[in-house]
């Protein structure tokens, strides 16, 4: 957590597997607190989910993922040192 930041003091339940890698840890000296732990691991999560909402306005924005053949011909290319054609954004169903 930064410094300066304000706090606020919730109750979780984690399973014990969470808890016991937390105090790790704490205890190799790899987080402050498991507080400090849990709030990292609350921010790397959010910027996670943060990224997969932008690639997902940038793949309706592209025409969607590449498809089985659009993804074959992008293969083929990089065994080759090729480039793909540009596509055509195709539209959302």
């Amino acid at each position: 957590m930064l410094a300066g930041m304000t706090a606020s003091k919730i109750a979780v339940s984690l399973p014990p597997e969470a808890v016991a890698r937390a105090r790790a840890a704490v205890q190799e000296g790899r987080a402050a607190s498991v507080s400090a732990y849990v709030a990292d691991a609350l921010a790397e999560k959010a910027k996670l989910d943060d990224l997969a909402s932008l690639l997902e306005t940038m793949l309706e924005e592209s025409g969607g993922p590449l498809t089985t053949a659009e993804r074959r011909e992008v293969d083929q290319l990089a065994r080759r040192g090729g480039r793909p054609r540009a596509r055509k954004a195709r539209a959302r169903r």
